[in-house]
């Protein structure tokens, strides 16, 4: 099976491929994230992915799209109650378009490792992708692989980030309640 992978960052891509490999996949990534700011941070968790993608052979593509404020208008259209679950939704709704561009029959994402994200949002977002572009989502809970992709991310010298992506996210790491 082909398989599309939305990859957020390379650590968490790391034991999210190794799974899907060890199915039987075929595996893509796709890295999408407008959501990461500031653009250095960006720059940081692309480079990331590329230094994941080269070792471990893995085809890699790039949106080439980030714009930050077409993100915050989609993200806080309606206000911040409910931006995680939107942004989500936002990511996966294009990597559905991507895996059906590509010919890809499934898509899944490296969120599903996160002890930090809400799994229930991956789902349902991922479901309504897969419905609206006509591809399988395929979500697995693999956050019992956490610890594995840490230290997998560590042996291949990966760039770690401290929060999920968005400002606010940021903020809320300093102010103690957040990711």
């Amino acid at each position: 099976m082909k398989l599309l992978l939305h990859i957020c960052c390379g650590p968490c891509a790391t034991s999210t491929l190794d799974h899907w490999l060890a199915q039987g996949a075929t595996v893509t990534g796709y890295f999408h994230n407008p959501n990461i700011q500031p653009a250095l941070e960006y720059r940081r968790r692309r480079t990331g992915a590329r230094d994941l993608a080269k070792a471990a052979g893995l085809q890699l593509i790039e949106s080439g799209e980030y714009d930050p404020s077409a993100w915050l208008v989609e993200v806080f259209a309606m206000g911040a109650d409910g931006r995680c679950r939107r942004c989500i939704g936002s990511r996966l709704r294009a990597t559905a378009a991507e895996a059906h561009a590509t010919g890809a029959e499934a898509f899944s994402t490296s969120l599903a490792i996160s002890p930090w994200q809400d799994h229930d949002a991956i789902r349902e977002e991922g479901a309504t992708a897969a419905e609206l572009h006509g591809v399988e989502f395929l979500y697995e809970d693999l956050r019992p692989l956490y610890r594995d992709s840490r230290t997998t991310a560590r042996r291949l010298g990966l760039y770690r980030q401290t929060y999920c992506g968005c400002l606010l996210s940021e903020w809320e790491r300093y102010a103690g309640d957040g990711r």
